[in-house]
C-alpha cells in the first residue's frame, strides 16, 4: 500500500473525533457535522501530497471546515435542529457530578440552538478553538469587526436565553 495513503488513513483515524466535536459545535447537528468533516477530509485528501510534509494537515482541514460552514450558511439553509448527541472524547476523566454536567450540557445545547449559524461559528472559534479575533476573521473570511459584533450579539443572546449559564461566559468585560 502507498505510504502516503497510510499516513492519510492514520490522520483520519486519529483526528476525526476531534474534528467531529468542532464540526458539531459549528453546525449544531450531528449529521451536518459528519457531512462537514467528510467534505473537509475529502479536500484534505486531494491536497495530501503537499500537506503531509509540512505537518499542517489538521490546520488545513479545520480551515476547510470553517470555510465550508460559511459557504453553507450563506446559502440560507433550512432551520437547524439539534437532534444528535454531541460526541464525547474517549477515555477522559468522568465528571464528579454527572447530573450537574448533564444539566449544563443540555442548557448549553438549547442555548446554542437559538443562535444563528454565524454567531455559533464565531463562538466556537473564539472560545472552543481558542482563536484570536483576527484568526477567527481570517478563517471565516469576514472582518475583525464582524467577529467582534457577532461575538457580542451571541453572548448577549446567550445571557438572555440561558441565564443559568452565566458562569461560562463574560466576567467584567473579558470573555470566559
Amino acid at each position: 500500500m502507498d505510504p502516503l495513503l497510510n499516513e492519510f488513513d492514520l490522520f483520519v483515524r486519529t483526528r476525526t473525533p476531534a474534528l467531529l466535536r468542532s464540526a458539531y459545535l459549528l453546525t449544531g447537528d450531528q449529521h451536518l457535522a459528519e457531512d462537514l468533516v467528510q467534505s473537509a477530509l475529502a479536500r484534505t485528501h486531494r491536497a495530501w501530497n503537499r500537506l503531509h510534509e509540512t505537518g499542517n494537515a489538521e490546520a488545513y482541514t479545520r480551515k476547510t471546515m470553517y470555510h465550508l460552514q460559511v459557504s453553507w450558511w450563506r446559502r440560507r439553509r433550512v432551520a437547524e435542529s439539534m437532534p444528535g448527541d454531541m460526541p464525547e472524547p474517549r477515555g477522559g476523566d468522568s465528571a464528579p457530578d454527572h447530573a450537574q454536567q448533564t444539566t449544563l450540557r443540555l442548557a448549553l445545547r438549547a442555548a446554542l440552538a437559538r443562535l444563528s449559524a454565524k454567531q455559533r461559528a464565531v463562538l466556537v472559534l473564539r472560545f472552543f478553538e481558542d482563536r484570536t479575533e483576527a484568526e477567527a476573521a481570517d478563517l471565516l473570511g469576514v472582518t475583525v469587526g464582524t467577529v467582534k459584533s457577532q461575538t457580542f450579539k451571541a453572548l448577549a443572546k446567550l445571557r438572555s436565553v440561558a441565564p443559568e449559564l452565566a458562569e461560562l461566559y463574560v466576567t467584567e468585560g473579558t470573555a470566559r
